[in-house]
């Protein structure tokens, strides 16, 4: 990363070459410019208007470029609920920016776990919480399950609370993590009711505000996690399913701060002969609680056990149905307001 010192260099040399007026001068200014910033990283936007102003051929463009590349280089662009500097684009590569996901795989590491029916894809979590958070700030998974969010926030330098209504599952979840030197002071890993647990079992010590909260509920019915009549897996119907889901949104969103983000990942469901659109009935649920919707993400995720071990009988059941196989899931970012 650039330091102060250098950063003013560069702002010297380039306005004093714009003062001159000379745009032999101006363009010598540049060229050295760019062969100073090479030697540092994350500074591939003020280099890319660098390289813009020296194909300019008119001395207004490459001034235009040139004080570009000064904004830039201060950073102007700096967000309230990210660590992303915008204006750094090129530097940003690996983030996705699109509504469409294409995923032929899992990412493996030594926290993935394929025995765990709805277990999270590890690039979806990895994607909000990098977007959507800053280092240090806590991010809150109501729907814990083996903990992969947990997993992917505390790599990213974020504090995590993770609340599971299975006890079981949450002792797993904290052993796995405890497994891969994932456990210490910045994971609250909880059981609980997330409609209804208290702020103390939830926060313990800890300030009570989150700055995210990423949830990936059961899609109704389509996976049984548990007996309990408290899962949202065992909800008798679909309007029970949201009201339950509502639940868990208004007891858990009164701590995420306003101005902060909420990721809802969840698919559609098919029951009786007809479509069932889930995904759409749950983001409805958000937008009557005081969240604003800024987007809406199509996910595929070519490599589920399901789609691999039953891809031609899917095929037959769909041709004989009338109907299109599932492919993609949603996620819905919302923002408070």
């Amino acid at each position: 990363m650039i330091r102060e010192s250098n950063v003013l260099w560069v702002e010297q040399t380039l306005n004093e070459s714009i003062a001159s007026g000379n745009v032999k001068i101006i363009q010598n200014a540049i060229e050295t410019s760019i062969e100073y910033l090479k030697d540092f990283t994350g500074e591939g936007a003020v280099v890319y208007c660098l390289e813009k102003a020296k194909k300019s051929y008119s001395t207004e463009r490459k001034t235009h470029y040139c004080k570009r590349a000064i904004s830039l280089l201060h950073g102007e662009e700096s967000l309230p609920y990210s660590d992303i500097v915008p204006s750094r684009w090129m530097d940003y590569s690996e983030i996705k920016t699109e509504s469409l996901w294409i995923m032929k795989d899992r990412k493996r590491d030594d926290f993935h776990d394929a025995s765990y029916w709805g277990n999270f894809v590890p690039q979806i979590p990895e994607q909000i919480v990098t977007r959507f958070s800053k280092e240090g700030d806590v991010v809150l998974d109501p729907f814990l399950g083996m903990g992969t969010t947990a997993a992917v926030a505390l790599r990213l330098k974020r504090k995590i609370i993770g609340i599971e209504l299975s006890n079981d599952i949450a002792e797993k979840a904290k052993s796995k993590l405890s497994s891969v030197g994932l456990v210490n002071d910045s994971a609250r890993i909880v059981s609980g009711d997330s409609s209804i647990i208290s702020g103390e079992e939830i926060f313990g010590d800890w300030k009570r505000e989150v700055e995210l909260i990423i949830m990936h509920p059961p899609y109704h019915d389509i996976i049984k996690f548990s007996r309990n009549p408290q899962d949202l897996s065992n909800a008798i119907s679909i309007d029970h399913f949201l009201e339950r889901l509502e639940d868990v949104l208004i007891n858990v969103g009164k701590y995420l701060l306003k101005g902060r983000f909420l990721a809802l990942v969840i698919g559609d469901k098919y029951a009786d002969s007809e479509w069932i659109p889930l995904g759409f009935k749950s983001m409805q649920v958000a937008l009557n609680n005081g969240y604003k919707l800024k987007s809406i993400i199509v996910k595929n995720y070519e490599g589920t056990r399901g789609k691999r071990m039953q891809e031609n009988l899917w095929k037959y059941r769909a041709l004989k149905g009338g109907y299109y196989t599932f492919r993609h899931e949603y996620i819905f970012i919302f923002k408070k307001v």
